[in-house]
């Protein structure tokens, strides 16, 4: 692992969880504040890729990262606006988390927002978001994270594999660390279920890291 993705990961961590006991009301004042307090050396989640502010907006910097879009064009003929802008992706997807309360069997997201206190809580949740090229948030979708053999997707060289067929989203090596931290922080905050399965993923993923972080000092 380069010294860039290092200094990534460590800075992906420092987003994520350094204002962990501030609380924000609705998922959009939560995306304002972080919009606002973006350190200037942000990188996107999954690409890597240099953030630039445009105005109020923030955009990814494709050069930075070698990413290109997989839909440079929408089907309906116009240019994809998602991969040229950053959005602030659900680690843990509000599906996700949504699914396990009432709320959501007995309405949807709407539904949620409107009536659950606890969603509004878990969606505006920080140290669960992070910014991510919108693409990219968009063929993540709901999909699990986990290791993908094959890939149906290719976003030049920015490091991840989707099954779209399986529904699989295999994160690049020096994202894996801050997803699993985040399922975990996320089970011990709002009771989160994780499958057995997924449990076990995610603390290979904390394991490998620790092992890295190991070999880096023994060197």
């Amino acid at each position: 692992m380069d010294m860039r993705l290092i200094s990534f990961a460590v800075l992906c961590f420092l987003i994520n969880f350094s204002a962990s006991a501030e609380q924000f009301s609705s998922f959009s004042s939560a995306k304002k504040h972080l919009v606002k307090s973006l350190p200037e050396n942000s990188k996107s989640l999954y690409c890597g890729c240099d953030i630039k502010r445009q105005g109020k907006k923030l955009v990814p910097d494709p050069d930075s990262c070698g990413y290109i879009p997989r839909n440079a064009i929408t089907r309906a003929g116009n240019e994809n606006a998602r991969a040229k802008r950053i959005e602030w992706e659900h680690i843990v997807p509000a599906w996700e988390f949504g699914h396990q309360l009432q709320c959501w069997q007995d309405g949807g997201r709407k539904n949620c927002v409107k009536v659950s206190e606890k969603f509004r809580q878990m969606e505006a949740d920080i140290n669960n978001l992070a910014p991510a090229i919108g693409e990219i948030n968009a063929d993540r979708s709901n999909f699990r994270y986990g290791m993908v053999t094959t890939s149906s997707a290719s976003y030049g060289a920015c490091p991840i594999k989707i099954d779209f067929k399986q529904r699989v989203f295999e994160p690049p090596i020096y994202a894996r660390k801050q997803i699993a931290d985040t399922y975990f922080y996320m089970q011990k905050t709002y009771g989160l279920k994780i499958s057995d399965k997924q449990r076990k993923l995610f603390e290979s993923w904390q394991k490998l890291e620790i092992a890295e972080i190991s070999n880096r000092k023994s060197l």
